[in-house]
C-alpha cells in the first residue's frame, strides 16, 4: 500500500471515509420524508438523528479502521487509505477516535430518545454494540458474512424508520418501504467494498459474504440490491406518486452495475463505491423531496 504525504487533518478526514457517509445521510432523509407525508415533520428531531447516524457512521469507520489494522488485515489491500494499516496514525490514536465519535452518537440517541421515546436508547445501545463488534472483539461478526445483514438492519431499518418513529410517534408502512430502499443501497455498497477484497480477504481469513457466495455470486447480490430498491419506490408510490422521484438515481445505478456486471476487479471498483454512495443520497433526496410534495 502507498502511503501518500497528507497533513494531519487529511490524514483524519480519509480515515473518516468521506464517502460512506452518504449512507448515514440517506436513511435520515428518507425517514423524514416519511414524517412529512405524515404532517409530522420536525426539523430539529431530524438534524438530531442526522448527528446520530453520522457520529455512529463515523465512529464505525474509525472502528473498522483499528481493529483491522490490529489484526493485519488492511495490510496488503486495496483502495481507500487506512490509517492503522498504513503506519501513518498510532493504533490508540484511532481508537480514542472510535470511541468519541460512537460516544458522540450516544449522546445524540439520548437527547432524541429524551424528546421521543425512552426505548429508543435500547436500540441505540445496540447500534453502538454493532458497530464496535464488526470488526472488534474477540469474534467480530464482520468476519462471519454478517456484515451486510448488520449494515441493513442498523443503515436501513433502524436508521429510517427510527427517525420516522422519533417525529410520527409509531410505525407507518411508508416508512417500511423508504427503509427497505435505503437499506437495500446501504448494503450494495459494502458488497462492492467486499467484491473488490475478495482477495485480500480471503487470504487473511476475514470471511465476508463475498467470500462466502464467491465473485460471480457477489456480483448478482449486487444487482439484486440494486432491483430491491427500485421495488421499494414502486411500493412508496403506492402511497404517492412522487415518491418516484427517487428514481433520479437509475443513471448512477446503471453505471456502477455496468462496472460490476463487466467483471472490474481491485481498483477498477472504486467508482463503484463511489456510485453507488451518491446513488443512494439522489435515491433519499428524490424519495425525500417526493414525499414532502405529496403531503
Amino acid at each position: 500500500m502507498t502511503t501518500p504525504s497528507l497533513s494531519p487533518t487529511q490524514l483524519w478526514v480519509a480515515g473518516a471515509r468521506p464517502r460512506t457517509l452518504p449512507a448515514a445521510v440517506a436513511p435520515v432523509l428518507a425517514g423524514t420524508g416519511a414524517a412529512a407525508f405524515a404532517d409530522a415533520y420536525v426539523w430539529w428531531k431530524a438534524l438530531l438523528a442526522l448527528g446520530v447516524s453520522l457520529s455512529l457512521q463515523i465512529g464505525v469507520n474509525y472502528a473498522n479502521d483499528y481493529s483491522d489494522g490490529i489484526k493485519g488485515t488492511d495490510n496488503d489491500r486495496v483502495g481507500p487509505l487506512r490509517l492503522v494499516g498504513s503506519g501513518l496514525v498510532p493504533a490508540g490514536k484511532v481508537k480514542r477516535a472510535a470511541l468519541l465519535f460512537l460516544a458522540l452518537g450516544g449522546a445524540f440517541g439520548f437527547a432524541l430518545a429524551a424528546t421521543s421515546s425512552w426505548w429508543l436508547l435500547l436500540v441505540g445501545v445496540a447500534a453502538i454494540g454493532a458497530a464496535w463488534t464488526y470488526t472488534g472483539g474477540p469474534s467480530p461478526y464482520g468476519y462471519r458474512a454478517l456484515g451486510e445483514v448488520s449494515v441493513f438492519v442498523f443503515f436501513g431499518l433502524v436508521a429510517v424508520l427510527g427517525t420516522a418513529y422519533a417525529q410520527i410517534g409509531e410505525f407507518t408502512w411508508l416508512a417500511g418501504a423508504c427503509a427497505l430502499g435505503v437499506g437495500s443501497l446501504a448494503c450494495a455498497i459494502l458488497v462492492a467494498n467486499n467484491l473488490r477484497d475478495i482477495p485480500t480477504d480471503s487470504v487473511t481469513g476475514k470471511k465476508t459474504l463475498a467470500v462466502v457466495l464467491g465473485d460471480r455470486w457477489t456480483r448478482r447480490f449486487y444487482a439484486f440490491l440494486l432491483l430491491v430498491a427500485i421495488a421499494a419506490l414502486v411500493w412508496a408510490s403506492v402511497f404517492t406518486l412522487w415518491a418516484l422521484l427517487g428514481l433520479a438515481m437509475v443513471p448512477l445505478a446503471v453505471r456502477a452495475r455496468q462496472v460490476v456486471a463487466s467483471g472490474g476487479k481491485g481498483m477498477a471498483l472504486i467508482p463503484v463505491l463511489r456510485d453507488t454512495g451518491l446513488a443512494e443520497l439522489v435515491y433519499a433526496v428524490g424519495l425525500a423531496l417526493g414525499l414532502f410534495i405529496g403531503a
